[in-house]
């Protein structure tokens, strides 16, 4: 479960770390109020489950409440990455000398959390050179001792003695602390601001082990799915929203990763992920063509290589919603496996020839699609 940015200073703060002074806000008046309670000037964020925030716009700045019930007024009206922004943080804008960049995970590999740090930090943490990435798995049965978090700020390249090295000395076991008990996959300060005397997280980027959430009774619940995504959750069909414009049906999360990357490598762009699954009926794979089809595709790709999955069952229930309620946009469909010949021949009667090869169908998706 992933947790908004102020749910995270929210926990962040309860244990004691240093995060800079603001609020969570619904509306512009409330922003504006806040930004009169800081007293100087503020920054006001986008409160969305998505990366890349700045570069979307979704982070203004304001010198006075005035300007900050205007900025969010603004905020309010956008999408971010098809997120809808309807909550806020307003806080107090820092002053920053240095970015850096503090991360706990799970390294899969390792079997072990793994620490990661850089002196580096900011907006492009991504293309950030190798060597000024630190990286220290953690003994679980160990856990964080200061001499490990005082090898992790050395090689960062920040002085041990001095007030910014001991403060982040501290920042880093408490985060240890963060990710144990509140059972995180993942929490994350980028940038972790170096101001004046004082390292402030100036962000946060909590996730919460799904398994795990029976024991954290006091956590909020948060929804991170979309409308659709929810539907189809509820279906029982594995999707997720992408921002592309060719729509995709598999039955299998191998298969379905691999049309999306063939469909890329070719020129697609993907417009979502959808996996049908194994076994999945003529009224199930009905309803997935429905989801994809509320996405407005320029065209679909339909990669089915039949196991448990009948062929005929698939070819079925594509014939029916053609009929019932038309497919306004050109359909491509790899059809091979149980019930091949069958599902072939109902396929023909609606007028689509099948294809035996996923990088040819692919191909032709492409081409309609962008024609």
């Amino acid at each position: 479960m992933k947790m908004f940015e102020y749910m995270g200073k929210e926990i962040f703060a309860e244990f004691g770390l240093p995060v800079p002074k603001g609020r969570m806000v619904s509306n512009p008046d409330d922003a504006a109020q806040v930004a009169k309670e800081i007293g100087s000037a503020v920054v006001i964020k986008s409160q969305v489950l998505s990366g890349k925030r700045g570069k979307a716009g979704g982070i203004k700045f304001a010198e006075n409440p005035e300007e900050a019930r205007a900025a969010a007024q603004e905020l309010f009206g956008m999408t971010i990455q098809g997120l809808p922004v309807n909550i806020l943080l307003v806080e107090e804008k820092l002053q920053i000398d240095k970015e850096l960049y503090l991360s706990i995970t799970i390294d899969g590999t390792a079997k072990k959390p793994v620490f990661i740090a850089s002196s580096h930090g900011g907006m492009d943490i991504e293309e950030v050179a190798e060597e000024y990435i630190v990286k220290q798995h953690i003994d679980v049965e160990l856990g964080m001792q200061g001499f490990i978090a005082n090898e992790i700020v050395r090689r960062m390249g920040i002085g041990l003695k001095s007030p910014q090295g001991k403060e982040l000395v501290s920042i880093i076991k408490t985060l240890y602390k963060v990710f144990t008990q509140k059972d995180a996959e993942l929490v994350e300060i980028n940038p972790l601001v170096i101001s004046g005397d004082k390292v402030i997280a100036a962000d946060s980027k909590v996730t919460i082990d799904d398994e795990a959430l029976y024991r954290q009774v006091d956590l909020p619940r948060v929804e991170e799915r979309t409308k659709t995504e929810k539907a189809a959750h509820d279906l029982g069909l594995a999707f997720v929203e992408l921002d592309g414009d060719i729509g995709v049906m598999a039955n299998g999360a191998g298969i379905t990763m691999g049309t999306l990357d063939t469909l890329t490598h070719f020129g697609g762009k993907p417009a979502n992920f959808l996996d049908a699954g194994g076994g999945t009926g003529e009224e199930g794979t009905a309803k997935a063509l429905e989801l994809i089809l509320s996405r407005n595709p320029k065209s679909i790709i339909i990669n089915i290589f039949g196991g448990i999955t009948r062929c005929d069952d698939v070819a079925r229930a594509f014939a029916s919603v053609k009929k019932k309620v038309g497919i306004p946009v050109p359909v491509v469909i790899r059809l091979v496996g149980t019930n091949q010949e069958a599902g072939r021949a109902i396929l023909k009667e609606v007028g689509i020839e099948a294809y035996d090869f996923m990088q040819d169908a692919i191909k032709e998706t492409v081409k309609l699609a962008y024609a």
